[in-house]
């Protein structure tokens, strides 16, 4: 009798003790601070944030990358009131450089404005059990929610110990695609209960907030970024995906490509705003590409490696003697002097080997003859195999130099046909020829003088750069900086054209068109730093010799 009453004790704990870890935790908590990293492995983010939540108060707060931004979220205090969504944030202007500047938005009855957790309200969530996270025993918690195609699993560690949260995770999965879709994650530490002062709510005098330039959907993500991980809330992303494709006139040809694509822009999006909530010297915007796997962009950058291959060439050194009675300005733009043409798209080709090259051919020639002609790129991807250029799959300047010189000149764009984004039938007629040249130069390597030298007196340079990083994808203005840059000759893939230099906010730049359309950048153009050498700019530099 003793066994089986002890037994029966034991069987009782056991379901007491089963029932108090399946009573879902965090879903009625009144108060928290705590510190945690967002990681978007898809879109190749890292975010950190420190958060408070005060039911009471009816507020929540949310910095990012250690206050480089703040948004604050007030809740409804009437029936009136819809609540009101502020972001805090550095601004540079023509005026003022990094001020701390604020903007709200006011909820509306449709959509009013709630606090903001930072960790997940578990009412549907499930107890899976215990199990181990990194060195933490913790116990396991789980939520599946099943939209059409879609099935999205949400797992939730929290610490066995003392009760705190610990991890967060997302996870999508497409049937349809029969692939995931998506993922992030969130880990957290630093959790505390105590009380939160006031001040942490509210906004010092000497700010004084505007309105957000617009409505919609991507202003109410804008002041409350942490609304997409925890509430799964991502209207804004089906707008922005709408106002894309309709800008773009992207029409997808399958069901299936229309959910590939708009997954692609999803994790695009989250970049773009992430970056930019870091307060930079550039800022990132949607553009035509948004919708383009990490396969399809390195298509664009086409600048061979000649590794292993031919790696020196013709060109003759740079000679800085013949300028030193010559004095650089402070500033340089050759299209003011009209020696640049509009800015193209290569498409998903990578001949931007031929549009560099190209490029500079035509700055020399308008220098020489005072005439700007258009010059075909196509005539280069068609005709310069021969040389060790590879056409859509990409080419060097120098390859295309030395044909060039050969073969009589290079073709106008008129009279050899338009640009077609692929290989092509080389019919290229001498007779029809736009431009001669005789021989090219090799700037010398790593001289931003001697580069700025050569741009001054002797026009567009061809150059290569270190494209192959997602900040310069979605560049769209300002200085742009990528400490993950390389700038040896190895590290180069993308050819462009260097019209220009410059001075802005205190920062040197070079003055760069690239070949992505005017959808890209600054109407196709970017402002690329001089420090450090950053992309490579003065690293593989040439100009032509024309006739």
């Amino acid at each position: 009798m003793r066994v089986y009453l002890a037994l029966l004790f034991v069987f009782v704990s056991c379901l007491n003790a089963a029932s108090v870890k399946k009573v879902a935790p965090f879903s009625n908590i009144k108060r928290y601070s705590l510190s945690g990293t967002i990681y978007l492995p898809y879109a190749e983010i890292e975010e950190p944030f420190r958060a408070w939540y005060d039911v009471d108060q009816s507020a929540s707060r949310i910095d990012y990358y250690d206050g480089m931004e703040t948004t604050i979220q007030l809740a409804p205090t009437s029936s009136k009131d819809y609540g009101t969504g502020i972001k805090i944030s550095p601004m540079t202007d023509e005026v003022q450089t990094n001020v701390r500047t604020c903007f709200w938005l006011n909820g509306t009855k449709d959509a009013p404005v709630e606090i903001q957790r930072a960790i997940p309200d578990t009412s549907d969530f499930t107890f899976i059990g215990e199990a181990t996270w990194k060195t933490y025993s913790v116990d396991k918690w789980e939520t599946v929610v099943q939209e059409g195609d879609k099935k999205n699993t949400y797992t939730f560690y929290i610490n066995s110990k003392n009760g705190n949260p610990l991890y967060y995770e997302m996870i999508g999965y497409d049937s349809l695609l029969g692939s995931h879709y998506d993922k992030y994650y969130i880990e957290y530490y630093n959790f505390d209960t105590d009380e939160i002062s006031p001040s942490v709510f509210a906004i010092t005098t000497s700010l004084k907030c505007r309105d957000f330039p617009g409505p919609g959907a991507k202003n109410r993500a804008s002041v409350n970024p942490m609304r997409e991980f925890i509430h799964s809330d991502d209207s804004h992303v089906h707008d922005e995906f709408t106002k894309f494709q309709k800008h773009h006139v992207k029409n997808y040809q399958t069901v299936m490509e229309h959910k590939e694509r708009q997954h692609i822009f999803r994790q695009n999006l989250r970049y773009i705003n992430a970056i930019n909530r870091r307060g930079l010297s550039f800022r990132l915007a949607i553009n035509h590409l948004a919708d383009k796997s990490d396969e399809e962009l390195s298509l664009l950058r086409g600048k061979l490696k000649s590794s292993g291959q031919k790696k020196s060439n013709n060109g003759l050194p740079f000679d800085m003697s013949k300028y030193q009675n010559k004095a650089l300005p402070d500033t340089w733009d050759w299209r003011i002097y009209g020696a640049v043409t509009p800015v193209k798209d290569q498409g998903i080709c990578g001949s931007c080997w031929s549009f560099g090259t190209a490029g500079a051919i035509e700055g020399a020639h308008f220098l020489k003859h005072k005439s700007l002609i258009r010059l075909s790129q196509q005539n280069l991807v068609d005709c310069s195999w021969g040389f060790g250029n590879n056409g859509c799959d990409g080419g060097e300047d120098f390859r295309a130099y030395d044909w060039i010189i050969k073969h009589g000149g290079i073709a106008t764009e008129e009279s050899y046909g338009k640009y077609l984004s692929a290989d092509g039938y080389c019919h290229f007629n001498n007779a029809t020829v736009g431009a001669r040249m005789h021989g090219y130069v090799n700037v010398t390597p790593f001289d931003a003088v001697a580069l700025k030298t050569a741009l001054v007196n002797e026009g567009p340079i061809s150059i290569a750069i270190d494209a192959g990083h997602k900040s310069f994808v979605f560049y769209a203005n300002g200085v742009y900086y990528e400490p993950e840059c390389g700038n040896k000759e190895d590290d180069l893939d993308h050819a462009v054209l260097l019209v220009g230099y410059g001075n802005i906010y205190g920062q040197d730049y070079w003055l760069v068109k690239n070949s992505w359309s005017t959808y890209w950048g600054n109407d196709g153009y970017v402002l690329m730093s001089q420090k450090d050498n950053n992309c490579g700019v003065t690293t593989q530099t040439t100009y032509p010799l024309v006739l």
